[in-house]
């Protein structure tokens, strides 16, 4: 980072202010990126997703669990690219659908390090992940033992098929345990669309050991989501060690990222590595067993910038800054008040000159008046034509893209050490009717 200049830890590491006073992600301008590649985009910084990547699984053979696996939680950046490079980077793929489990394996997954979940799986994306051979599958309820007993059979496994032709299983359980996070986000409460409660859990254990072709390989457990202490998974696996002694644990994920600079540091990934895999190790067989945890938001969420132009500013009551994208592309603060910050991304504050200090609404473009990107957000003097930086919108902004508006969806840019490329173009207004059927 160039000497004076601040950046929160919200933006991608080895982010920076340049001798120009633009601000830099993965060595490139991002004034020069605006140019070349058009607004709205999704700009990511290479180097950051593989140094997550690598400090998950490093934070686990420090806090000594020789069996650990990092799955990326695919739903949080569900693109080929980053998928490919957490598989490149040993990492195992959670996925929650057909669609994910097919980005996943064109992503270059193993089929053995990919984890099927889901509450309502269709009889057709369990037959497809059967067929492809799947490592674990999470099964949510007891409606899909039996259908996936009976798919397992249809196949040649079950009675006299031996233990080759088996579907290895999770039993996911709702520990009855909150941690502080959106009710939108949360998981890990017994009355939850997501598995078993403690109470139910037994039944499900039992019925998986007398389904014929099922193997049933241990429980998982998800409190939730941007979780910012590290007690709730404490609590969970202690929750779980009621229910018996299992070879396999999948404790989730949940672990919480920096929005913006006003926000408290989350714990590090070490500090939430450490403390889950003490969890484990205080409960049942401890490091003899495999430990798998999910991290999603926390492996990609600040990896990402999302850059704007801003189309027009006028005074009502506020002050109002309108860019070219909005709801279609950052989902998040529409559907659970999720706060981020925003500068001009060539006139960051900086020592000695007070910066943003015009008090401004960022809105987006669309026609909902919830449309609103920052509520409260500080810009230098924005104006028509600025490009607008928004950092830690790499979990479930691209995700959740829509083409609200019939706006087509953002592109998303690599950049890594000043080269920058396109890993998902822009769409057309083609892309729009390509579906239709006349």
């Amino acid at each position: 980072m160039a000497t004076g200049t601040h950046l929160s830890s919200a933006f991608p590491l080895g982010s920076r202010v340049n001798e120009r006073g633009r601000l830099e992600v993965g060595g490139c301008d991002t004034i020069e990126l605006a140019r070349e590649f058009g607004t709205p985009a999704y700009v990511v910084a290479e180097d950051d997703l593989r140094a997550r990547a690598q400090a998950f699984v490093q934070a686990g053979r420090e806090a000594g669990q020789e069996d650990f696996h990092v799955l990326f939680a695919s739903k949080a950046f569900p693109c080929t690219a980053v998928l490919s490079l957490f598989a490149q980077e040993g990492l195992w793929c959670d996925v929650a659908s057909g669609g994910e489990l097919h980005l996943a394996l064109n992503a270059g997954f193993a089929p053995e390090r990919i984890v099927m979940h889901g509450n309502a799986k269709s009889g057709a994306e369990l037959r497809m992940a059967l067929a492809h051979g799947v490592g674990l599958i999470v099964v949510d309820n007891l409606d899909e033992i039996e259908r996936l007993a009976s798919l397992v059979a249809e196949r040649g496994g079950g009675e006299g098929a031996g233990r080759a032709s088996e579907q290895a299983v999770l039993v996911r359980v709702t520990p009855d345990v909150r941690g502080e996070t959106h009710e939108k986000i949360s998981t890990g409460q017994a009355d939850s669309k997501f598995g078993f409660a403690l109470a139910q859990a037994g039944e499900a254990i039992a019925r998986v050991h007398d389904a014929e072709g099922l193997s049933l390989r241990g429980l998982h457990a998800h409190v939730g989501s941007q979780l910012l202490t590290l007690e709730p998974f404490e609590r969970a696996a202690a929750e779980l060690a009621q229910l018996g002694d299992f070879p396999v644990w999948d404790l989730g994920g949940g672990l919480g990222v920096r929005y913006t600079e006003s926000q408290p540091e989350p714990p590090s990934i070490e500090e939430y590595v450490a403390t889950v895999v003490a969890a484990a190790h205080a409960h049942g067989t401890g490091r003899e067993r495999r430990l798998l945890i999910e991290p999603g938001r926390a492996l990609c969420a600040n990896a990402c910038v999302t850059l704007y132009e801003v189309q027009s500013v006028k005074q009502n009551v506020s002050r109002w800054v309108a860019v070219d994208g909005g709801m279609s592309d950052n989902l998040r603060p529409m559907l659970y008040g999720a706060p981020y910050e925003a500068q001009v991304a060539d006139r960051f504050p900086v020592p000695g000159r007070c910066g943003g200090t015009t008090a401004c609404v960022l809105a987006g473009k669309h026609c909902e008046s919830g449309d609103v990107i920052v509520r409260h957000a500080l810009l230098d003097d924005p104006r028509p034509g600025d490009v607008i930086v928004t950092p830690a919108t790499g979990a479930y902004g691209y995700a959740m893209a829509n083409n609200y508006n019939g706006v087509p969806r953002a592109p998303v840019v690599f950049c890594r050490e000043g080269d920058a490329r396109v890993v998902v173009r822009r769409e057309r207004y083609e892309d729009l009717t390509a579906r239709d059927v006349r």
